[in-house]
């Protein structure tokens, strides 16, 4: 268990052997990280002075728990990064006197990033019309897929997916990336590499059917993630039409959440390593069905 590893006399050692070691921890689990290992969503990632909970949506009363394992025995620990989180105002003064306690020996807090993710990582993406299937419309402004019964006139291109409605953006991700996108109908919100293939119908140019790609599916009953030729359904149901991914690809992590009234709701995160770019990409499923890519402030 990591709060064994954190309160154990032996910690060092402990985190020696965790220092490769990736946890998967779930978001409603958070005010209890440091007490309880819970496996479901969240990337976390120890090492033998860092502790990792970005993007883990922890909250003040997470943050309480923190301090009260770190208060147990700290001497291990120099650097905790709770960057993209909840932590309110009670939460950073708990954390922050923990640099001022010469007990806790903590040396960096990074906490800056709000739930947000858009200060820092927001990407600005264009649709890349080459690779649009002919079954999809574009806005003048290439931020907005539409599905449509009638095939459009474009050239052939060797990047153009030629039977499922699907349409990739021009730049390539690495790094971390956050965007948000808004949608309607049936679609798939995808991450994929670019070298999947663009012809025929099989599961090899599917997006998410196959190891090249990751994909959240939006409908208005449900969310499902695929990967693999995986399904994963969510329970979260629908309470809006916008969608935020955030991408670590250092870390190999890729999240979707659910965005409500300016509140991120953490529907998965895939995990993974990730070997080259990525690039996101759209299953527009049925007629008049559409996806749009938001313009971040």
């Amino acid at each position: 268990h990591l709060s064994a590893g954190l309160e154990s006399p032996h910690s060092d050692h402990t985190f020696e052997y965790l220092s490769e070691f990736t946890q998967i921890i779930s978001d409603h689990c958070a005010a209890k990280i440091i007490q309880h290992v819970c496996v479901s969503d969240c990337v976390v990632v120890f090492g033998v002075s860092m502790c990792r909970l970005s993007g883990c949506l922890l909250t003040q009363e997470g943050c309480a728990s923190l301090a009260s394992a770190l208060s147990s025995n700290p001497s291990h620990l120099r650097e905790l990064d709770l960057s993209y989180n909840h932590p309110g105002d009670s939460g950073v003064k708990l954390l922050s006197a923990g640099l001022e306690d010469p007990t806790w020996r903590l040396e960096a807090l990074r906490y800056g990033e709000t739930h947000t993710m858009s200060s820092r990582d927001s990407c600005e993406l264009k649709l890349d019309i080459n690779t649009a299937n002919r079954l999809l419309v574009l806005s003048k402004d290439n931020r907005k897929v539409t599905a449509v019964r009638q095939k459009q006139p474009y050239p052939d291109h060797p990047e153009r997916f030629d039977c499922w409605p699907q349409i990739l953006c021009r730049d390539d991700l690495t790094g971390r990336c956050y965007w948000e996108v808004e949608w309607k109908g049936g679609v798939y919100i995808a991450v994929t590499y670019r070298g999947i293939s663009r012809t025929g119908g099989g599961d090899d140019s599917r997006f998410g059917r196959n190891k090249n790609s990751w994909s959240l599916f939006c409908s208005d009953e449900s969310f499902s993630v695929w990967h693999n030729n995986i399904r994963t359904d969510i329970s979260v149901p629908p309470s809006s039409h916008r969608v935020a991914v955030y991408l670590d690809w250092p870390a190999g992590s890729l999240s979707f959440y659910s965005v409500s009234s300016d509140t991120l709701i953490h529907l998965h995160t895939f995990t993974s390593t990730f070997t080259e770019p990525l690039y996101m990409g759209f299953r527009v499923w049925s007629p008049d069905s559409s996806v749009s890519l938001c313009q971040m402030e």
